[in-house]
Protein backbone atom coordinates (compact mmCIF):
# COMPACT_ATOMS: atom_id res chain seq x y z
CA UNK A 1 0.00 0.00 0.00
CA UNK A 2 1.71 3.25 -1.37
CA UNK A 3 0.07 5.38 1.38
CA UNK A 4 0.74 3.84 4.45
CA UNK A 5 4.05 5.36 4.96
CA UNK A 6 2.46 8.88 5.06
CA UNK A 7 0.09 7.84 7.60
CA UNK A 8 2.79 6.32 9.82
CA UNK A 9 4.35 9.96 9.17
CA UNK A 10 1.12 11.22 10.55
CA UNK A 11 0.87 8.80 13.19
CA UNK A 12 4.59 9.80 14.46
CA UNK A 13 3.27 13.19 14.61
CA UNK A 14 0.08 12.97 16.64
CA UNK A 15 1.87 10.71 19.12
CA UNK A 16 4.61 13.50 19.14
CA UNK A 17 2.38 16.11 19.92
CA UNK A 18 0.25 14.03 22.11
CA UNK A 19 2.99 13.13 24.21
CA UNK A 20 4.85 16.90 24.99
CA UNK A 21 1.05 17.96 25.37
CA UNK A 22 0.96 15.37 28.46
CA UNK A 23 4.13 15.98 29.64
CA UNK A 24 2.99 19.89 29.59
CA UNK A 25 -0.01 18.95 31.75
CA UNK A 26 1.65 16.83 33.99
CA UNK A 27 4.46 19.28 34.91
CA UNK A 28 3.28 22.91 34.44
CA UNK A 29 0.67 24.52 36.12
CA UNK A 30 -1.66 26.52 34.08
CA UNK A 31 0.11 29.88 33.17
CA UNK A 32 3.25 28.29 34.16
CA UNK A 33 5.95 28.55 32.16
CA UNK A 34 9.78 27.29 31.52
CA UNK A 35 12.25 29.29 29.87
CA UNK A 36 14.05 27.91 26.99
CA UNK A 37 16.77 29.97 25.37
CA UNK A 38 17.07 33.15 27.38
CA UNK A 39 13.63 34.70 28.02
CA UNK A 40 12.53 35.09 24.80
CA UNK A 41 11.74 31.15 23.92
CA UNK A 42 9.51 29.73 26.39
CA UNK A 43 7.47 26.44 27.22
CA UNK A 44 4.21 28.33 28.41
CA UNK A 45 1.15 26.62 29.39
CA UNK A 46 -2.10 27.61 28.12
CA UNK A 47 -5.35 26.27 26.57
CA UNK A 48 -7.03 27.28 23.05
CA UNK A 49 -10.60 26.92 23.45
CA UNK A 50 -10.97 28.17 19.76
CA UNK A 51 -9.14 27.69 16.52
CA UNK A 52 -6.15 29.20 15.45
CA UNK A 53 -4.92 32.42 17.24
CA UNK A 54 -8.04 31.60 19.68
CA UNK A 55 -10.33 32.30 17.51
CA UNK A 56 -14.36 31.44 18.71
CA UNK A 57 -17.10 31.04 17.33
CA UNK A 58 -18.74 32.88 20.26
CA UNK A 59 -22.26 30.18 20.56
CA UNK A 60 -22.21 27.80 23.82
CA UNK A 61 -22.53 25.11 20.85
CA UNK A 62 -19.68 26.75 18.62
CA UNK A 63 -16.98 24.28 19.99
CA UNK A 64 -19.16 21.23 19.40
CA UNK A 65 -19.37 22.67 15.72
CA UNK A 66 -15.65 22.87 15.64
CA UNK A 67 -14.90 19.98 16.57
CA UNK A 68 -17.03 17.87 14.50
CA UNK A 69 -16.06 20.59 11.54
CA UNK A 70 -12.00 20.06 12.22
CA UNK A 71 -12.91 15.55 12.21
CA UNK A 72 -14.84 15.42 8.77
CA UNK A 73 -11.51 17.68 7.70
CA UNK A 74 -9.34 15.77 8.76
CA UNK A 75 -11.05 12.68 7.34
CA UNK A 76 -11.20 14.52 3.98
CA UNK A 77 -7.21 15.14 4.43
CA UNK A 78 -6.43 11.51 5.09
CA UNK A 79 -8.22 10.36 1.89
CA UNK A 80 -7.08 13.00 -0.20
CA UNK A 81 -3.55 12.40 0.90
CA UNK A 82 -4.55 8.35 0.64
CA UNK A 83 -6.01 9.13 -3.61
CA UNK A 84 -2.52 11.09 -4.33
CA UNK A 85 -0.32 8.40 -2.95
CA UNK A 86 -2.20 5.86 -4.90
CA UNK A 87 -1.87 8.40 -8.26
CA UNK A 88 1.61 8.62 -7.80
CA UNK A 89 1.83 12.50 -6.80
CA UNK A 90 5.31 13.74 -6.11
CA UNK A 91 6.72 12.18 -2.72
CA UNK A 92 7.16 16.14 -1.35
CA UNK A 93 3.14 16.80 -1.97
CA UNK A 94 2.27 13.48 -0.61
CA UNK A 95 4.49 14.15 2.52
CA UNK A 96 3.31 17.64 3.16
CA UNK A 97 0.15 16.11 3.77
CA UNK A 98 1.04 13.50 6.10
CA UNK A 99 2.27 16.60 8.43
CA UNK A 100 -0.67 18.13 7.81
CA UNK A 101 -2.93 15.11 8.51
CA UNK A 102 -1.33 14.59 11.87
CA UNK A 103 -1.29 17.70 13.08
CA UNK A 104 -5.12 18.06 12.28
CA UNK A 105 -5.88 15.06 14.54
CA UNK A 106 -3.45 15.93 17.08
CA UNK A 107 -5.52 18.79 17.45
CA UNK A 108 -8.76 16.87 17.45
CA UNK A 109 -7.45 14.47 19.83
CA UNK A 110 -7.12 17.30 22.83
CA UNK A 111 -10.70 18.47 21.31
CA UNK A 112 -12.96 15.31 21.46
CA UNK A 113 -11.43 14.26 24.29
CA UNK A 114 -9.69 16.16 27.05
CA UNK A 115 -12.41 17.84 28.05
CA UNK A 116 -13.33 14.44 29.68
CA UNK A 117 -9.81 13.62 30.70
CA UNK A 118 -8.42 16.46 31.76
CA UNK A 119 -10.31 17.95 34.82
CA UNK A 120 -10.97 22.12 33.92
CA UNK A 121 -10.37 21.65 30.26
CA UNK A 122 -13.43 21.43 28.73
CA UNK A 123 -15.08 24.68 27.43
CA UNK A 124 -17.51 26.24 29.94
CA UNK A 125 -21.51 25.85 28.76
CA UNK A 126 -23.66 28.82 30.32
CA UNK A 127 -26.54 27.96 28.79
CA UNK A 128 -27.90 24.04 28.76
CA UNK A 129 -25.28 21.74 28.22
CA UNK A 130 -26.20 18.26 26.16
CA UNK A 131 -26.15 14.89 27.21
CA UNK A 132 -22.49 13.95 25.76
CA UNK A 133 -20.95 17.54 27.48
CA UNK A 134 -17.61 17.44 27.82
CA UNK A 135 -17.35 15.14 24.70
CA UNK A 136 -16.04 16.98 21.96
CA UNK A 137 -15.65 20.11 23.89
CA UNK A 138 -11.98 19.78 25.30
CA UNK A 139 -9.32 22.71 24.81
CA UNK A 140 -5.94 22.27 22.71
CA UNK A 141 -3.27 22.49 24.58
CA UNK A 142 -0.59 24.83 23.49
CA UNK A 143 3.44 25.56 24.80
CA UNK A 144 5.67 26.98 22.47
CA UNK A 145 5.86 31.00 23.13
CA UNK A 146 8.23 33.18 21.09
CA UNK A 147 8.33 35.76 23.52
CA UNK A 148 10.23 38.63 21.34
CA UNK A 149 7.79 41.31 21.57
CA UNK A 150 4.84 41.33 23.64
CA UNK A 151 2.54 43.98 25.98
CA UNK A 152 -0.95 45.93 26.11
CA UNK A 153 -2.85 47.66 23.65
CA UNK A 154 -3.51 51.42 24.83
CA UNK A 155 -6.88 51.65 26.40
CA UNK A 156 -7.74 54.19 23.87
CA UNK A 157 -7.64 51.90 20.91
CA UNK A 158 -11.33 51.14 19.76
CA UNK A 159 -11.92 47.38 20.53
CA UNK A 160 -8.50 46.06 21.61
CA UNK A 161 -7.76 48.63 24.00
CA UNK A 162 -6.09 47.57 27.43
CA UNK A 163 -6.00 43.62 25.35
CA UNK A 164 -2.72 41.80 25.80
CA UNK A 165 -0.85 41.30 22.48
CA UNK A 166 2.14 39.24 21.66
CA UNK A 167 4.37 39.03 18.31
CA UNK A 168 4.15 35.58 18.17
CA UNK A 169 0.98 33.22 19.40
CA UNK A 170 1.71 30.46 21.05
CA UNK A 171 1.28 26.95 19.21
CA UNK A 172 2.02 23.39 19.33
CA UNK A 173 3.37 20.60 17.73
CA UNK A 174 0.25 20.08 15.75
CA UNK A 175 0.48 23.57 14.87
CA UNK A 176 3.84 23.44 13.38
CA UNK A 177 2.90 20.40 11.25
CA UNK A 178 -0.10 22.36 9.78
CA UNK A 179 2.08 25.35 8.89
CA UNK A 180 5.09 23.28 7.56
CA UNK A 181 3.25 21.16 5.48
CA UNK A 182 1.38 24.22 3.90
CA UNK A 183 4.59 25.81 3.53
CA UNK A 184 6.27 23.13 1.47
CA UNK A 185 3.04 22.90 -0.95
CA UNK A 186 3.00 26.69 -1.59
CA UNK A 187 6.97 27.17 -2.14
CA UNK A 188 7.37 23.64 -4.35
CA UNK A 189 3.92 23.98 -5.82
CA UNK A 190 4.89 24.43 -9.35
CA UNK A 191 7.68 21.40 -9.01
CA UNK A 192 4.66 19.79 -7.56
CA UNK A 193 2.04 20.39 -9.87
CA UNK A 194 3.99 21.52 -13.23
CA UNK A 195 1.48 22.92 -15.85
CA UNK A 196 3.48 23.53 -18.19
CA UNK A 197 5.49 20.44 -18.48
CA UNK A 198 1.69 18.90 -18.82
CA UNK A 199 0.30 21.12 -21.72
CA UNK A 200 4.11 20.14 -23.58
CA UNK A 201 3.30 16.55 -22.55
CA UNK A 202 -0.01 16.93 -24.48
CA UNK A 203 0.90 19.32 -27.08
CA UNK A 204 3.36 16.88 -28.28
CA UNK A 205 1.11 13.80 -27.41
CA UNK A 206 -0.98 15.44 -30.09
CA UNK A 207 1.29 16.44 -32.64
CA UNK A 208 2.71 12.36 -32.89
CA UNK A 209 -0.92 11.02 -33.15
CA UNK A 210 -1.40 13.87 -35.79
CA UNK A 211 2.16 12.67 -37.82
CA UNK A 212 0.85 9.20 -37.15
CA UNK A 213 -2.43 9.21 -38.58
CA UNK A 214 -1.04 11.28 -41.66
CA UNK A 215 1.65 8.85 -42.03
CA UNK A 216 -1.15 5.97 -41.88
CA UNK A 217 -3.31 7.82 -44.94
CA UNK A 218 -0.69 7.82 -46.84
CA UNK A 219 0.06 4.15 -46.20
CA UNK A 220 -3.51 3.53 -47.36
CA UNK A 221 -3.31 6.00 -50.17
CA UNK A 222 0.03 4.03 -51.54
CA UNK A 223 -1.79 0.70 -50.72
CA UNK A 224 -4.98 1.85 -52.46
CA UNK A 225 -2.85 3.62 -56.01
CA UNK A 226 -0.94 0.12 -56.01
CA UNK A 227 -4.20 -2.17 -56.06
CA UNK A 228 -5.44 0.31 -59.00
CA UNK A 229 -2.44 -0.02 -61.03
CA UNK A 230 -2.08 -4.17 -60.37
CA UNK A 231 -6.00 -4.17 -62.01
CA UNK A 232 -5.47 -1.85 -64.63
CA UNK A 233 -2.22 -4.51 -65.43
CA UNK A 234 -4.69 -7.41 -65.23
CA UNK A 235 -7.42 -5.59 -67.36
CA UNK A 236 -4.47 -5.07 -70.06
CA UNK A 237 -3.63 -8.73 -69.60
CA UNK A 238 -6.92 -9.83 -70.36
CA UNK A 239 -7.27 -7.58 -73.41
Amino acid sequence: MKYLPYFLIALGVILIDQALKLYIHSTLSLGEEILIFGDWFKLHYTLNPGMAFGITLGSDYGKLILTVFRIFAGIGIGYFMARAALRDAPKGFVFSMALILGGAFGNIVDSAFYGVFIEGNAVPMYDKEPSFYPWFHGQVIDMFYFDIASGYFPENLPFVGGDHYSFFPIFNIADAAIFIGVCIILIWQRRFFPKEEIVETEVEKSLEDEIRDDNANIENADISESNENVLKDELKKEE
